[in-house]
C-alpha cells in the first residue's frame, strides 16, 4: 500500500486553537511539542515511560478516526466512565485517498468493558446474528485476557483497516506476542491494512521497518529499534542478569571504601 494510499497519513495538533500549554494534556510535553505526526501506512510505533502521553496521544487519535474511546469498532458508542482528554478536539487528521472498510481501536485497559457491552447488546432482541461470532464465538469473558486478545486480532481484524491498539501486550506472553506479529504481518502486507500501537514491549516494537516514536520529556523524535531503551535495557539484562542484581540487590549505603 503507497503512502499516498494510506487510510491516515498524519495527524495535526492546531496548536493556534490551545489556550494553554500549561494546561493538561498540553502540559504534557511529547503534546506540548506536537504540531504534525507523519504515520507509516503500515506500522507506527508510541514508545517512552509511562506518563510520557502514549496513551493521551493514541487515544485522541483513536478518537479523531472516529472509534469510542473506551475501546471496539466505530459502532461502539457505550461509555463507562469518560475520561477522555479534550486533546482530539484540538488535532485534526491527515486522510489518504482511500478509506478503510475495517477498523478497531484496543485498549488493554478497558478491553474488560468492551467484552461486557457486546454481551449486552447479543441479549437484545432483534439485533440480527450475534456480535461475539465476529470474535470467534466465545464469549470473552469466558477466556484469559490473552486469549481474548488473540481472539480479537484473528477472528475480528478483517483487514483492509484502520486498527489502533493502545498495549496490547498487557495480556500477551511473549509466545502470544509473536504471534500477534505474525497477524500484524499478515494483515499489513496481504490485507492492506494500517496499524498504530503504543507499547513498552521490545518484541512487538522489532516489527521489521516499523516507524518508532519515542515520547519523552524533550518531546517526541522519530528513533531506530536498537536505540530505544526498550532494547537496551532488555539486551543488556539478558546479557547479564548478574550485573543488573548486584545495583538492584545492594543495601543502601553499603559502598565499598
Amino acid at each position: 500500500m503507497p503512502r499516498s494510499a494510506a487510510y491516515l497519513q498524519a495527524v495535526r495538533l492546531d496548536r493556534d486553537s490551545v489556550r494553554d500549554f500549561a494546561v493538561y494534556p498540553f502540559s504534557v510535553p511529547s503534546i506540548q511539542s506536537l504540531d504534525e505526526l507523519v504515520l507509516d501506512d503500515k506500522v507506527t510505533f508510541l514508545v517512552g515511560e509511562n506518563g510520557a502521553g502514549k496513551s493521551t496521544l493514541i487515544e485522541a487519535i483513536a478518537v479523531l478516526a472516529g472509534f469510542n474511546a473506551e475501546g471496539g469498532s466505530k459502532n461502539f458508542r457505550f461509555g463507562t466512565r469518560s475520561s477522555e482528554s479534550a486533546l482530539h478536539q484540538f488535532m485534526r487528521p491527515v486522510r489518504g485517498h482511500r478509506r478503510h472498510r475495517d477498523g478497531y481501536f484496543l485498549r488493554a485497559e478497558s478491553y474488560f468493558n468492551v467484552a461486557t457491552e457486546i454481551e449486552r447488546l447479543d441479549e437484545e432482541p432483534g439485533m440480527g446474528a450475534p456480535i461475539i461470532d465476529s470474535y470467534g464465538g466465545v464469549s470473552l469473558h469466558e477466556q484469559s485476557h490473552g486469549e481474548a486478545f488473540l481472539s480479537l486480532a484473528t477472528h475480528r481484524f478483517r483487514g483492509n483497516g484502520l486498527y489502533i491498539l493502545d498495549e496490547p501486550e498487557a495480556a500477551l506472553s511473549p509466545q502470544r506476542q509473536l504471534a500477534l506479529l505474525s497477524i500484524i504481518h499478515d494483515l499489513v502486507e496481504n490485507r492492506a491494512s494500517q496499524f498504530i500501537i503504543a507499547t513498552h514491549s521490545p518484541i512487538l516494537m522489532a516489527y521489521p521497518k516499523a516507524l518508532i516514536y519515542l515520547l519523552g520529556s524533550t518531546g517526541i523524535e522519530r528513533v531506530a529499534y536498537q536505540d530505544t531503551e526498550h532494547y537496551r535495557i532488555t539486551r543488556d539484562f539478558l546479557s547479564s542478569p548478574e550485573r543488573f542484581f548486584k545495583t538492584l540487590f545492594e543495601p543502601a549505603g553499603s559502598d565499598d571504601e
